[in-house]
Formats: structure tokens, sequence, C-alpha cells
């Protein structure tokens, strides 16, 4: 119950809540607008309606998701202010630059060309309407570029000194100090010495990367998912069958750069944040041969994880090349630097697993469809039908181990959660905005899914296998209706 009555607590969970209800949007809208531009590009390459009909489709998709995303993104924003005021003047300067960033070259080119993306293909030519879609695409991703860059600021701060109330400097970059952010005539606040330290600041560059291809292997399930169920139900084969073949290749290839990129990052939290990826892979003691647990329950009070699977060495392998140099452990850190451990160890062991999941997953159905026998394999179809949770589950698992191993920081080194808040604020009411936000997202998310689910089942515009016998005849029904001297009877024309 003490929790209850914590505002520094409440004020974290509020914030948590929203930002991952919010995340369930922006990685939709990154990897689909990358299939648009795949889809609508062999449209212009091959001149086949079928890839027409197949970005038509999608792009309904794609702006539900995005009015959706725009949405729930603005209360996020709101609570820097409300909640978080004290972060807010230390960090205002830093986020100020990414946050304009953003607007002005990601969030106007990306609403700005969606209007013609969605009601311009009989008002605008084929090429124009093409490169409407790569800007809306590129828009997105420029989106999570600036919001990438201002968080991994926050993990690995660059380019920045601090100064008081006054203006004046009272430490440099990467010079100890410590201060209370509360106390009268301080209020320190970080300024930016080097705009483009602060952008290619040690983690943001590989967190870029390593956010956008999770977005890409989201998007590439989601669209598996509808198609084989398409196909299960012999609805739209030939829409779903060239559909799933975009995306299971799109899939496939990211899923493996994606287990690359995951790799380099681990590097980079080693060097920059030893706390944190001691918290990740539970190594609570510096030793030699420092092993990697595959799974287990990690139990911060007596430092060891039970129940672990570890493989010797192998995490000293992966941070130095070698099986013998030690790791750093949270023994090297006083017990008030030192991030929770539990549930940054399993979020991101969790996330791992279901990357190399997505891996094998996609490498099997194109092992199938070079054998020509995917569409057979039933099995498998219904597997990438359920399958379309899990990519959402580990961009959240990311996330989540990403922010909670950065405690107690909520700057890293530089300023602590518990300092960040804001002390207008009481708890009574952010309990109170938590209850409401959480009956509204509860039911913008139950309208959504309502959409959605109208959306796929209705299906794409007539893509010429829809028989006379109903929405689920198949193209060899349709070949059997027409039969010898049948003519065009699907669509309505007869044969001299």
């Amino acid at each position: 119950m003490e929790l209850l009555t914590d505002v520094v607590f409440l004020s974290r969970l509020q914030f948590a809540f929203t930002i991952m209800f919010h995340y369930l949007f922006p990685p939709l809208s990154i990897g689909l607008g990358a299939l648009l531009v795949i889809m609508e590009g062999m449209f212009l390459w091959t001149k086949l309606p079928i890839y027409e009909t197949m970005t038509k489709f999608w792009v309904k998709v794609f702006a539900l998701n995005f009015s959706l995303g725009v949405a729930t993104g603005i209360v996020m924003e709101f609570q820097f202010g409300t909640n978080w005021a004290t972060y807010s003047r230390f960090v205002g300067d830093i986020f100020g630059s990414a946050l304009a960033a953003e607007g002005i070259f990601a969030f106007f080119l990306e609403s700005g060309f969606l209007a013609v993306l969605v009601f311009g293909w009989n008002r605008v030519s084929p090429r124009m309407h093409f490169f409407s879609t790569i800007m809306v695409f590129l828009g997105s991703v420029f989106s999570a570029v600036w919001i990438v860059i201002a968080n991994s600021w926050q993990q690995t701060p660059a380019g920045y000194h601090i100064v008081d109330k006054m203006g004046n400097i009272i430490a440099r970059e990467g010079e100890p100090y410590t201060f209370d952010p509360f106390a009268a005539g301080v209020q320190p606040r970080a300024e930016i010495t080097d705009f483009w330290a602060m952008v290619f600041n040690p983690s943001s560059m590989m967190r870029i990367y390593h956010v956008v291809m999770g977005a890409f292997v989201l998007a590439a399930f989601v669209v598996m998912s509808v198609c084989a169920w398409y196909l299960l139900k012999r609805r739209h084969e030939d829409f779903a069958r060239r559909c799933f073949k975009i995306a299971l290749v799109f899939g496939a290839a990211c899923s493996l750069i994606q287990i690359l990129l995951g790799s380099l990052s681990a590097e980079i939290v080693a060097k920059h944040q030893p706390a944190k990826l001691a918290a990740l892979e539970g190594i609570f003691r510096t030793e030699e041969s420092t092993p990697a647990y595959l799974f287990g329950w990690p139990v911060k009070s007596t430092g060891e994880v039970k129940f672990g699977v570890p493989i010797p060495g192998a995490l000293s392998f992966l941070v130095h090349g070698d099986f013998k140099t030690p790791v750093t452990g949270l023994d090297k850190f006083a017990p008030e630097d030192q991030p929770p451990v539990w549930l940054p160890f399993q979020m991101y062991h969790l996330m791992v697993g279901l990357g190399l999941y997505f891996a094998g997953i996609t490498l099997l159905g194109c092992f199938y469809l070079w054998r020509g026998t995917l569409f057979e394999k039933r099995w498998l179809l219904w597997i990438f039908v359920f399958s379309v949770v899990l990519p959402y589950i580990a961009n959240q698992a990311g996330w989540i181990a990403a922010e909670v191993g950065r405690q107690p920081w909520i700057v890293y080194n530089l300023l602590r959660t518990s300092q960040g808040f804001s002390k207008a604020v009481g708890a009574e009411a952010v309990m109170a905005s938590l209850i409401m936000f959480t009956l509204i997202y509860s039911l913008l998310f139950a309208l959504f899914i309502y959409l959605l689910d109208r959306k796929i089942k209705h299906g794409p515009e007539d893509d010429g296998t829809e028989a006379p016998g109903g929405p689920a005849a198949s193209l060899e029904e349709v070949a059997t209706l027409r039969g010898p001297g049948r003519g065009h009877l699907a669509t309505g024309e007869e044969e001299n």
C-alpha cells in the first residue's frame, strides 16, 4: 500500500503505462511503411493490378494505426511537464532540439504526405503517389530516429555541460559532481555544447538500427499473420500468397540482421553502461570466464541465478572476444547505484529468445517456399497466424529491459529518477490520472481492434480471386466456374 502513496513510483507507473500503450502503434507504422514502398514499387515495375490492390489494403491499415499512434503520443509528452518537471528542466535544452527536429523533419513530412497516400490514388500520377509513399515511410523512420536520439542521450550523455539557474557552468562533460536539483538557486540543467556529439552519442546509432529493425520484423509478422489467415480460410488467395512471400523474405532478412545488431548493442552497453549489462545478464560478481545464462531466476539478495543454465565464458567472449576476460559485475557498484535485476534479466532474455524464434520460423518458411510447399503446410500457416503477438511482446520487452536497466538514473550518472519528479504534483493526482488514462486507453484499444478486425474480415478490394460462389471461393473454383466456353463469367463478360 505504501507504493500507492509514492509519487515517484506512481509517476513512473503512469509513464510506463502510457508509453507502452503508445508503442503498440509506431513500430507497425515504421515497418508497414517499408512494406508499402516495396508493394507499390512492384506495382510500378510489373504493372500487375494485384500489387495496387495489395498496397491499397495495407494503406488503410497503416492510416488506422497511424491515427492511434498520434492520439496516444500526445498524452505522453504532457507528462514531462506535469509529473517530471525537474527532469524536464534538466534535459530541456537537449530534448527541445531533438523533439523540434522530430516535428520539423518527421511528423510534418509523414502527416503531410499521408493525405496523398490515402486519398490521392485517382488524383495524382502513379509516380507521385509512390513518391508520397516513400515520404511517409521516411517520415515514420525520422520520427523514430529523433526520439531514439533523445532517449539514447539519457543512456549515454555526450556533447553537454551543466549550468545553474544563472547560467554558470557547474560541471563539464565527464566531470563528477553532486548536487540537489531541488536546492534553491541551483536548478541545474544540461546545455548542448556540441549538437552533433549529442546526436551521435555513443549508443544512438546502434539503438536506432535496433529499434527500426524491430519495427520491420513486427510489420512482417502482422502481414504474414493476416495473409496466412486468408489462405487457411481460402480467401483472396492470389493476394495472400504474393503478400505473404514479400513479408516472409523481408521478415527473414530483418530477423537475421536484428541478431547481429543485438550483439553489437550489447557490446556498447558493456562499454558505457556496465551496471545495466550486469543486470541484463545476472552477473553479480566480477570473475574470469563470465558465463551467459540461457535462462534463470536471478535473486539479488543472495547474488545468484537460481535454476540458471549458464554457458561458461560465453559473455566474456561476446563482450571481449575471448573466454577469460571478466565482465564487470554488480559488485563493482555501490548498492545505491545498482539497477534492479530480475525484471531487466527476464525481459532481456525474453527479447533475445523471441528474436531467435523470429529468425528460425521465417527461415523455415523460406525453406518451404524454396521447395514450393509452403502453402501446403497448414500447421505452419497457423503458427504464423498466432505469432503476430510475439513481435509486440519482443518490442515491449526490449524497452522494459533498457529503461529499467538504466535505473536508478533517469539520465545516466547525471540525474537520479528520484530527483526528477514534480514536487507540485501529489500521489492522489497521479493515481486519479492513471485510472482515467487506463479507462480511456482501454476504450481506444477496443475501438482499434474492432476497426482492424472489420478491415481484415472485409479484405482487400476486388483482386480477381473472388468467385460467384461467395467470398470464400478460391482461384481454382473461379477456373472451374468459368470452364470451357464460359468465357469471363466471373467478371460479367461473355465470350464471343
